[in-house]
C-alpha cells in the first residue's frame, strides 16, 4: 500500500497588500471554489480541500502489483538471464534416472502354506501356495475373496464401494459366455474383415507377402469348446459322489467353504437351473407330531432353556442347526423369539455374527436391553447411536442394514445369520420396500430368519425368497396360541350395569350369536327406558359424548379392577381420545401405596437425565400424576424418554391400564392380562373403516401372558350400539392380511445399482416378490385349461384366431384413429347413425343422443335396436374381454318384437359410422327412457320420440341387411395419416382373407374358439412375463427409465427426497441461510402432519421456503412428463413446513417448554422430527463434501450440533 506522507510547510505571515483569497477543493470532483472573506488574525491558513486529509490513498490491486513486478519485469524472468538460471540447475540437482522407472508395488502372486504332521501337529515344512484374485478390491469387485477395505469403512463401508454378490444374481457360466446375443454374429478374422474403412477410397493391403500363417483354423470357440471336453472328460463317479456330498452337505451342520467348489459342480449348475424352475424352493415342516429324536440328534444344544420347547421351536431349531433359511409364522406371544436368540448363540458358538433387525427404533431399543442380559456381546446400530458395533450380535433397522449392503460394509463377510422379525410389516406402504431390497441384495452365505405373525401366504412368500436366493426355505408356521382368548362385548355404563359382558367367541373359535343377541337386547332395554320417560334422542352410531365415554371406562375398569383383571390395554385410534379418556378417570386409583412408592421412585430415578427444566413439562407433570394411581398413556405423541418409563413400568406390571394407539401392538414385546378395544373402526389415512382380521389378531394378541394367565380376555366396548354382527364375524374370523409386495423404485436404489456395472436395476426388479407373484399365477392357471381339438375342419382355427384378432386390433386402432381427429368427432354428432358391436350388441343400429364432454374418457348416450328381453347391459367386463367369433357385417335384425334401450357407449363399442342421420330429441327420449326404468312406469308404452327413432333405426336395418355403407376414414373424413392409410387397406385385406376359412363351418367352432380365446389370452399373458423377465421390459421398467431420465446428477449419499435435495445442494439455496435456518428449512423433508398453526419466521427463511416449492413443483412436473404418475401438486403438497419456526428456535437454545407453546403439535412428535432432522443434516453433510462445498458441510455440523441437546437426545433408557 502507497502511505501518505504529510509535510508541513512554513509559510510566511500573510502582509497587509496580500489579498484574502485561497482556493478550496470540493471533494474527489476537481471542483474549485474562491473563498475572499479576510482570515482572521493570528490563524493558520485554512485547510486546501474538504476531505480531512487530502484525497484518500489509494491502494494499488495486489494482483496487478504482483503481475506487473514478477511477469511484466524482464529482469525477473529466467527466459532473459537463461545462462544463470541453468548453472543454477545443474550444480544444485542430482540426477536419479530409476525415479523415472518408479511404478507402485504389485500384490504378492503367491504366500506360504505351512505343512503339519497330521497325527502330532509339529511344522515340517513351508510351502508356496499361488495367490489368486490379488488384484481384488472394494471399488472393482463384489467377490468375497477381495481384500479388506480400511478400518474406518469396515462397520458402514463406504459409498464408493461395491456391494458383495447378492445370492442367486451369480457370475456367468461358461455356457451363457458361449451363447451369442442377437446383436453379435461371427466374423471370420480371414475373410471378412475389411481392408478399406467405410467412406475412404483406398485402404491397407494385407495380402501374404510370403510369410507362413501359423494354425489359421485355431478359433476361439474351438478353444472353448476343447475346453468343455475337458469337463465332460472328468469321470463319472466324482459327479456321483459330489451330488451325494451336496445332499449331505443339506443336513449335516457343517458348511463346505466358498473356495472349494469343483468343475463338476460347476458344470452341474446350469442344469439344475433348468429343473429349479419347476422345483419347489418353499418347504412346509410338518409341526403336527412330536418331535421325539431332537435331544437324539442335538445332544450339545447352542442355548439350553429354562423350559420344554413347542413342536415348532424343535424344528426350527433343527433347520438352523442345518444352517438353512427359516419362515416362523406364529401368534405374538407363542415364543419366535426363541428361534432368533437360537441363531444369536449358534453364531456366537461358530465365532460368526447375527444382525437381527426390526421395523421400529423402539423395537430395536427393547430387543437390545433383552439381548444384552441373555448374551453380553450385543451391540446396536440406530439413526442416532452406535453401541459396540464390533459385537458378534448387532441390532438394527432395515434400513441400516439396506445401507451397509450396498457400501460393501465388512461386516457382511462374517455374517451366518439376519433376522428379520415382524415380517409382516413388508406390507407397510412406506418402508416395505427396504425388506425387499435387502432380501435381495443379501450375499450367499447368509442365512436368513423370518419371524412373522400369522399370514395365509407364508408359503409363497417363501417360495419367492427360495427362487431369489436358489435355496430351499423352510416354512413352520403354527396358530395355536399358548395362552387361548375369549372375546367378550361389553354394554355396561353405570354401577347398576357393570355386569353386562357378553361372551361372543370362545377360546376353541366358535362364534356365540347367542351372546350378541343378549348384548343387542341389553343395550335395547336400557335405550327404550330412557326414551319413555324423556322421549328419543338421535343417536348415531358411531360417536359418543365425553361424559358418556367416562361413565363406560370408569364403570369398566373398576369392574376389571375388582376382578383381578389387570393390566389392561386399552387400544383408542386416536391420540387426542387416548389422552382425552386418561385424564377423565380423575377418580380412579388402581395402585396401592407400595405400588405408589415403587413408581416414585423410578420415575424420580429416570427423570434425573433430564436439565431442570425439562423435567417440569407439562407433559411429564401430567403423566406423573396418572402414573402414581396406575395409568399410562402410550402414542407417537408423547416423549419417548416417558414412553419407556410407560413400557418400564408396565412390563413390571405397575401401570394397571394402558391407553395405547395400534403402535404398542406392533412388536413391543408387552402382554396383558385383558385387551379393551375403545372401537372397531380406525382411520387409515384416507378415510374410516372397520379393522381387518390381521390387524385385530395382532392387538387382541396382547391378552394373555404366558405362564401367569389361564386365558386371555378380549373386550370390545359397545358404547352407542351393538356393532353389525357381520363386521365382527368378519373383523374376529376373517382371513389376515396377505404378505403383498410394495416394491417400487426409489432413487437410491438406482443410484446405488448404477454404480455397480455388474449388479443391473433390472435383475433387482425381476427378483422383487411382485414380478414373482404373477409368473406363479398364470402357470397354474395355463395348467388347468381343456386340450384344443384341432382335427379336421378345425385344422386352420389357429390360423384364424390369429388372422380375426389382428382385424380387431386393426379396426380399433382405425376407430382411435377417427375419434382423436376433429373430422370423425363432427361425424359423431346427435342425430348419427352408428353400429354398435360389444358384449351385449352385435353389429345393432343406434343412434346418438348426447356427447359427453370428457375428452379424456368420452362416452356417447345413444339408442341402440335389441331383442326384447335383452334391454338389460350385460357387465362391463364382458365388452372388453369377448369379441365376437365370426367376422360379419350383417347388420343385427331382431328376430321376435323390436325393442330398445338407451345406454352410454365407451369409444371402443362403435365398430363403424354410418352416412345416414336421423332427426331426433335426445332429451324427450332420455327422460322418458328414464322414467319408465321406475317400477311404477314400467309398463307404460314407450313415448312418441322412442318410438319414432325406434322404427327409423329398424327400417335402416332392414334396408340394408348385408351391411349399410360406413364413412371411409381416408375418403370420407379425410384422415391422410400414413397409419391410417395402412390401417384401411390392411383392413379390407384382412376381411378377404376370411372367407377363405374352413373351420367356421364346423358345428363345434363357437364352443372350440372359445377354449383357443381362453388358452391364448393366458399364454399372451405369459408371454409377455417372459419377455418382462428378459431385460427389455418389466413392469417397473418404465418407472425405471423414466427415475433415470430424472436423475441426472443425484448423489447416492441421501436417502430420503434425494432429487429435492440433490437440486437444493446445486442451486445453492442452503448457502446464504445460517446453521439454524438451514436446520428449520430441511424440517420439511421428514416433518408429515398438518398444523393449524402458522409459524413465524425470518425473511430469509421464507425466501428459502418459496425457493423449496419452486424446486419441487419443477422436479414435480418433471416427473409427470417422464410418465411417473404423481401430479406436480401431490408431490409438492408433501413438504410440510409447520415445524420451521420450532425447529429454529430449539437450535438457537430456546428451552423445550417454550418451544411446545409454538405449536399445536404434541411433543413426542416435534422430537421424534428433530431426530429424524439430525439424520438428514449428516447426509447433507456427507453429500456437501462429495461435491467438494466445505463450507456447507461444516454449516450443516454446525446445524447438527445445534439441535443435539437436553430432551430431545437424552439416550434410551433399554441402553443404559
Amino acid at each position: 500500500m502507497n502511505c501518505c506522507f504529510l509535510l508541513r510547510v512554513d509559510l510566511p505571515p500573510v502582509g497587509p497588500d496580500d489579498l484574502p483569497l485561497s482556493l478550496l477543493e470540493m471533494g474527489c470532483s476537481g471542483r474549485l471554489e474562491l473563498i475572499t472573506h479576510p482570515l482572521p488574525q493570528n490563524r493558520p491558513l485554512p485547510p486546501h480541500s474538504t476531505l480531512p486529509h487530502g484525497l484518500p490513498p489509494t491502494c494499488l490491486d495486489l494482483k496487478t502489483e504482483v503481475e506487473k513486478r514478477f511477469l511484466r519485469d524482464p529482469a525477473w524472468l529466467p527466459v532473459h538471464g537463461v545462462d544463470d538460471a541453468f548453472h543454477k540447475f545443474l550444480n544444485k540437482r542430482n540426477k536419479e534416472v530409476d525415479s523415472l522407472l518408479h511404478c507402485s508395488l504389485s500384490p504378492l502372486h503367491s504366500g506360504l502354506s505351512v505343512v503339519r504332521d497330521p497325527t502330532t501337529g509339529m511344522l515340517l515344512d513351508f510351502t508356496e501356495v499361488l495367490l489368486e484374485d490379488t488384484g481384488l478390491s472394494a471399488k472393482n469387485s463384489l467377490s468375497l475373496q477381495r481384500q479388506p477395505g480400511p478400518p474406518s469403512e469396515s462397520l458402514r463401508g463406504s459409498n464408493t464401494n461395491y456391494p458383495f454378490l447378492p445370492a442367486g444374481m451369480e457370475e456367468l457360466t461358461l455356457e451363457q459366455i458361449k451363447k451369442k446375443s442377437e446383436l453379435e454374429e461371427d466374423i471370420d478374422f480371414e475373410e471378412d474383415l475389411l481392408a478399406v474403412p467405410p467412406g475412404l477410397k483406398a485402404g491397407m493391403d494385407f495380402s501374404d507377402k510370403g510369410l507362413i500363417s501359423v494354425l489359421l483354423s485355431l478359433n476361439l470357440l474351438s478353444l472353448l469348446s476343447t475346453f468343455d471336453d475337458v469337463i465332460d472328460a472328468l469321470p463319472e463317479e466324482k459327479e456321483g459322489v459330489s451330488q451325494k456330498e451336496e445332499t449331505d452337505s443339506g443336513n449335516s451342520p457343517s458348511q463346505p467353504s466358498a473356495n472349494t467348489v469343483s468343475l463338476t459342480e460347476q458344470k452341474k449348475k446350469p442344469q439344475q437351473e433348468d429343473k429349479g424352475d419347476n422345483k419347489k424352493w418353499a418347504v412346509p415342516v410338518d409341526i403336527t407330531s412330536p418331535c421325539d429324536d431332537f435331544y437324539k440328534r442335538i445332544p450339545d444344544p447352542a442355548f439350553k432353556y429354562p423350559f420344554e420347547l413347542d413342536v415348532f421351536q424343535k424344528q426350527a431349531i433343527l433347520r438352523l442347526e442345518a444352517h438353512d433359511s427359516v419362515f416362523v409364522a406364529a401368534h405374538t406371544s407363542a415364543g419366535k423369539t426363541v428361534v432368533a436368540e437360537y441363531a444369536i448363540a449358534l453364531s456366537q458358538k461358530h465365532m460368526t455374527r447375527t444382525i437381527y433387525t426390526s421395523p421400529i427404533k423402539a423395537l430395536s431399543n427393547q430387543k437390545f436391553r433383552d439381548f444384552k442380559t441373555t448374551f453380553g456381546d450385543v451391540g446396536l446400530l440406530t439413526g442416532d447411536v452406535q453401541l459396540s458395533p464390533e459385537a458378534s450380535c448387532l441390532i438394527m433397522t432395515t434400513e441400516i442394514l439396506r445401507s451397509m449392503l450396498y457400501n460393501g460394509s465388512e461386516v457382511i463377510r462374517d455374517l451366518e445369520w439376519v433376522i428379520f422379525d415382524e415380517v409382516h410389516y413388508i406390507n407397510d406402504a412406506e418402508r416395505g420396500v427396504v425388506w425387499e431390497e435387502v432380501l435381495i441384495m443379501l450375499p450367499e452365505h447368509v442365512s436368513i430368519i423370518l419371524l412373522s405373525a400369522t399370514v395365509p401366504n407364508a408359503v409363497e412368500f417363501s417360495e419367492w425368497i427360495g427362487r431369489i436366493k436358489k435355496r430351499p426355505i423352510y416354512v413352520i408356521s403354527t396358530i395355536k396360541r399358548p395362552v387361548p382368548l375369549e372375546h367378550y362385548l361389553y354394554t355396561g355404563n353405570s354401577t347398576k350395569t357393570q355386569k353386562e359382558l357378553f361372551l361372543l367367541l370362545d377360546p376353541s373359535g366358535n362364534f356365540l350369536t347367542k351372546g350378541y343377541y343378549a348384548a343387542v337386547e341389553a343395550k335395547k332395554e336400557r335405550t327404550s327406558k330412557h326414551a319413555q320417560s324423556f322421549g328419543t334422542k338421535n343417536v348415531s352410531q358411531h360417536n359418543t359424548t365425553a361424559s358418556q365415554d367416562r361413565a363406560v371406562w370408569q364403570t369398566l375398569l373398576s369392574y376389571l379392577s375388582q376382578r383381578q383383571q389387570t393390566p389392561v390395554v386399552a387400544f383408542t385410534f386416536s391420540r387426542t381420545r387416548c389422552d382425552e379418556n386418561a385424564r377423565s378417570l380423575t377418580s380412579l386409583d388402581l395402585t396401592s401405596s407400595i405400588e405408589k412408592s415403587e413408581i416414585h421412585s423410578f420415575l424420580q430415578k429416570s427423570l434425573t437425565r433430564l436439565r431442570g427444566g425439562d423435567r417440569q413439562l407439562p407433559q411429564i407433570l401430567l403423566m406423573r400424576d396418572l402414573l402414581k394411581r396406575g395409568i399410562g398413556v402410550h402414542h407417537s405423541g408423547i416423549l419417548p424418554i416417558l414412553k419407556e418409563i410407560i413400557e418400564m413400568l408396565f412390563s413390571r406390571g405397575l401401570v394397571k391400564v394402558l391407553f395405547a394407539t395400534e403402535t404398542f401392538a406392533m412388536g413391543v414385546n408387552m402382554p396383558a392380562r385383558t385387551v379393551v378395544f375403545d372401537s372397531i373402526r380406525k382411520h387409515d389415512g384416507t378415510g374410516f373403516r372397520n379393522l381387518l382380521p390381521g390387524e385385530y389378531i395382532q392387538m387382541a394378541g396382547r391378552a394373555g401372558r404366558r405362564g401367569l394367565d389361564a386365558t386371555g380376555t378380549v373386550i370390545i366396548l359397545c358404547k352407542a350400539g351393538v356393532h353389525d354382527m357381520g363386521d365382527l364375524h368378519a373383523m374376529m374370523l376373517g382371513k389376515p392380511t396377505v404378505l403383498h409386495s410394495q416394491f417400487r423404485l426409489t432413487y437410491t436404489m438406482i443410484l446405488n445399482l448404477l454404480r455397480v456395472e455388474a449388479l443391473r436395476v433390472t435383475d433387482m426388479m425381476r427378483r422383487s416378490f411382485s414380478e414373482n407373484h404373477r409368473d406363479t399365477q398364470l402357470r397354474n392357471t395355463l395348467s388347468s385349461l381343456p386340450p384344443l381339438d384341432t382335427e379336421g375342419q378345425l385344422s386352420d382355427l389357429l390360423s384364424y384366431y390369429h388372422t380375426i384378432t389382428e382385424l380387431r386390433i386393426t379396426t380399433e386402432t382405425l376407430q382411435r384413429a377417427v375419434l382423436e381427429s376433429m373430422n370423425g368427432l363432427k361425424a359423431l354428432s346427435v342425430g348419427r347413425v352408428v353400429i354398435v358391436s360389444n358384449g351385449q350388441h352385435h353389429n345393432a343400429l343406434g343412434v346418438i343422443l348426447q356427447v359427453s364432454n370428457d375428452a379424456v374418457n368420452r362416452t356417447f348416450t345413444a339408442l341402440i335396436i335389441c331383442e326384447k328381453g335383452n334391454e338389460e347391459a350385460a357387465g362391463d367386463d364382458l365388452s372388453n374381454k369377448a369379441f365376437h367369433p365370426i367376422y360379419s357385417t350383417t347388420l343385427f335384425i331382431p328376430e321376435g318384437p323390436c325393442s330398445h334401450t338407451v345406454q352410454k357407449l365407451k369409444l371402443q363399442d362403435i365398430s363403424a359410422i354410418t352416412t345416414k342421420t336421423l332427426k331426433v330429441i335426445p332429451e324427450r327420449i332420455i327422460d322418458n327412457y328414464n322414467k319408465r326404468q321406475q317400477p311404477r312406469f314400467r309398463l307404460d308404452p314407450p313415448g312418441q320420440a322412442i318410438s319414432t327413432a325406434t322404427q327409423e333405426l329398424l327400417r335402416l336395418a332392414e334396408a340394408n341387411p348385408n351391411g349399410i355403407t360406413t364413412l371411409d376414414p381416408v375418403n370420407d373424413l379425410h384422415l391422410k395419416g400414413v397409419d391410417v392409410v395402412e390401417g384401411v387397406m390392411r383392413h379390407r385385406v384382412l376381411q378377404d382373407c376370411l372367407k377363405d376359412f374352413h373351420c367356421i363351418h364346423s358345428p363345434t367352432f363357437t364352443e372350440q374358439f372359445a377354449r383357443v380365446q381362453e388358452r391364448m389370452s393366458v399364454q399372451e399373458e405369459l408371454d409377455m412375463l417372459l419377455f418382462l423377465v428378459s431385460d427389455q421390459s418389466l413392469t417397473l421398467l418404465p418407472e425405471y427409465h423414466q427415475r433415470i431420465k430424472v436423475s441426472p446428477s443425484t448423489h447416492s449419499a441421501i436417502s430420503s427426497h434425494e432429487l429435492l435435495l440433490t437440486e437444493l445442494l446445486f442451486e445453492n439455496t442452503l448457502s446464504p441461510l445460517a446453521p439454524e435456518e438451514s436446520a428449520a428449512l430441511l424440517s420439511c423433508l421428514v416433518f408429515t402432519q398438518n398444523t393449524q398453526i402458522d409459524p413465524h419466521i425470518t425473511n430469509t427463511l421464507q425466501e428459502g421456503i418459496n425457493q423449496v416449492l419452486s424446486v419441487a413443483q419443477r422436479i414435480g412436473e418433471l416427473q409427470m412428463d417422464c410418465g411417473i404418475a404423481q401430479t406436480a401438486e401431490d408431490f409438492v403438497a408433501q413438504f410440510k413446513f409447520g415445524l420451521t419456526e420450532v425447529v429454529y428456535c430449539w437450535a438457537r437454545g430456546m428451552p423445550f417448554a417454550e418451544i411446545a407453546q409454538l405449536t399445536d403439535v404434541q411433543e413426542g412428535t416435534i422430537v421424534r422430527c428433530i431426530q429424524r432432522l439430525d439424520e438428514v443434516l449428516k447426509e447433507v453433510r456427507q453429500a456437501a463434501r462429495i461435491v467438494g462445498d466445505s463450507v456447507l458441510g461444516s454449516k450443516m455440523e454446525r446445524a447438527s450440533l445445534a439441535i443435539r441437546r437436553d430432551i430431545v437426545f437424552t439416550a434410551s433408557l433399554y441402553t443404559h
